[in-house]
């Protein structure tokens, strides 16, 4: 199973530690020594699955994550949904109990086969007494599908191996049973659909890898049309975006528009949903993926490829002008405050990653705040855990992703989703460390909540404590307690210093922000 994984293209496995799955870690170990994969080990499931989740969106691969027997298993269940939603190829593979001892009190042993049900592109028990070739068009089938190499929808699958009593006896000796052919999906033969002109086009994208990201800026570009995108969309911060463009949305430009061309999964904004759910709007869903993005349930077109007749000139010159006076009050909303804000942050950090180097956001008002910072000639590549928006796994999700592009990577995120992933941090010595500076944003609490609806004075006795939620942490002796380097800034000018040195392994900078004026920040930056 493991060499026909290898022959399908899969590189890295991370490996939870366990008896059950101690044939697949002795296996995997010795495949590491012998440099044929690159093995991760992480104690703790969640994390694994996580870590998992960010090598598969950081290189574009299946990613496979090994477990033993029991609730082990059910740790990986925030992962493998976050890959449902996020299209991307996680690979679990389930040591088991063999089948005849499931259901009559076998220690560790559950029904693991429906443990992801609704989540996955595939699942197989594999049996223990069948044939090594059947194991191993097993696995080309899980990568196959899993990759969405036949047309079908990229997502988690799941071999669920059982594995019989005695599980080790001495060394093994490996060698390499016979596989099966390498799997390949058939060619993409996408043509573009050629969208006739209308006067008032938008394009839409939203959470999506490089390739798609760059497709809608190529969109934009050639037909002179409006782009609004989102930070993770990998096209936010190119120079055709509109820096303000969510803002716009809910104003007298984005009531004027005619037709929408989707990319990626729009996720983040209110205006955004409520256009794509307007009747009269044309919506033409752009996308690579069997299923396809359509929450308002107005979507009349959806293409592999699309090309457009350039708009009218003075569409795209009004939504540019609008652009700038938004851009400019923006500006001057945040510089009327002294204090650090996680808008300001955001900037910083933002200007503070390479065109080579990685940023990663996290959810809640990070990926919120990032949403307000200007485009760029050279944006670096960006991702973000939209799939399902949690702010679980945060942290594993960027070291996964740091080391699998190799590159340095920034993540910024808030108090509450590095304390809730913290534990990401316990990476054994033996292991690889990743390039990965943390910035957190600490408002001690989730301040989004102040923007919504519960944030207003008549929810504020109990709004501190079941919507804000502070918790008081040291997050720098939380870190340090990890064994990172951790330091906290206090002025604009302590972080600009720390941000300009170069991303050397792995920190945490810790940075205080104002969390009192966050709904009425909220308020005046959403003024026309």
């Amino acid at each position: 199973m493991v060499g026909q994984l290898l022959a399908q293209g899969v590189t890295d496995f991370v490996l939870a530690p366990g008896s059950r799955s101690a044939p697949f870690a002795l296996c995997l170990e010795a495949s590491a020594r012998a440099g044929l994969l690159r093995l991760h080990v992480r104690v703790d499931e969640r994390a694994a699955g996580f870590l998992a989740l960010g090598l598969a969106k950081g290189s574009g691969r299946s990613v496979a994550v090994v477990t033993t027997s029991g609730t082990a298993v059910g740790n990986l269940t925030p992962a493998v949904m976050e890959a449902h939603h996020s299209a991307v190829p996680l690979l679990v593979i389930s040591a088991d109990r063999p089948s005849w001892v499931v259901g009559f009190g076998a220690n560790q042993t559950t029904e693991q086969g429906g443990l992801f049900t609704g989540f996955l592109t595939y699942t197989a028990r594999v049996q223990a007494g069948a044939p090594a070739q059947a194991w191993a068009a097993q696995a080309a089938r899980a990568v196959l599908l899993a990759e969405g190499a036949t047309g079908g929808r990229r997502g988690p699958a799941q071999l669920n191996v059982e594995l019989p009593e005695p599980l080790v006896e001495g060394v093994p000796d490996w060698v390499a049973l016979p596989g099966v052919p390498v799997l390949t999906g058939p060619p993409d033969q996408a043509v573009p659909v050629h969208l006739p002109g209308t006067p008032r086009t938008l394009v839409l994208c939203g959470d999506a890898d490089y390739e798609t990201g760059r497709a809608a800026v190529r969109l934009a570009e050639a037909a002179g049309l409006p782009l609004v995108a989102e930070p993770s969309s990998n096209a936010r911060f190119a120079v055709a975006s509109l820096a303000t463009g969510r803002l716009l949305l809910a104003g007298e430009l984005g009531a004027q528009v005619e037709r929408v061309v989707v990319f990626g999964r729009p996720t983040l904004s209110r205006p955004v949903s409520a256009l794509l759910a307007r009747a009269g709007v044309e919506v033409v869903v752009v996308t690579q993926r069997a299923d396809f993005v359509d929450p308002g349930w107005r979507a009349g077109l959806v293409v592999k490829a699309v090309s457009a007749e350039p708009g009218p000139a003075q569409w795209l010159q009004a939504w540019r002008r609008a652009d700038i006076e938004r851009s400019a009050k923006v500006a001057a909303a945040l510089s009327e405050d002294d204090r650090l804000t996680g808008p300001g942050l955001a900037a910083a950090v933002v200007a503070a990653v390479l065109p080579d180097q990685v940023l990663c956001l996290g959810n809640s008002n990070a990926i919120r705040d990032a949403d307000l910072v200007p485009p760029r000639s050279e944006p670096p590549l960006v991702f973000a855990n939209r799939g399902l928006s949690g702010i679980d796994g945060t942290v594993a999700s960027a070291i996964g992703i740091a080391l699998a592009t190799g590159a340095p990577t920034t993540l910024l995120c808030g108090d509450l989703s590095f304390v809730h992933d913290a534990s990401a941090l316990a990476i054994g010595p033996t292991e690889p460390r990743p390039a990965l500076r943390i910035v957190i944003a600490d408002d001690d609490g989730g301040s989004i909540f102040a923007t919504l609806e519960y944030g207003k004075g008549e929810f504020a006795a109990a709004f501190e404590r079941v919507f804000a939620t502070p918790i008081g942490l040291d997050l720098v002796a939380l870190a340090a307690g990890y064994g990172v380097p951790a330091r906290r800034l206090v002025s604009a000018a302590e972080v600009a210093a720390a941000l300009a040195q170069p991303v050397a392994g792995l920190e945490v900078l810790v940075v205080p922000v104002d969390r009192t004026g966050r709904a009425a920040l909220a308020q005046q930056l959403n003024q026309p």
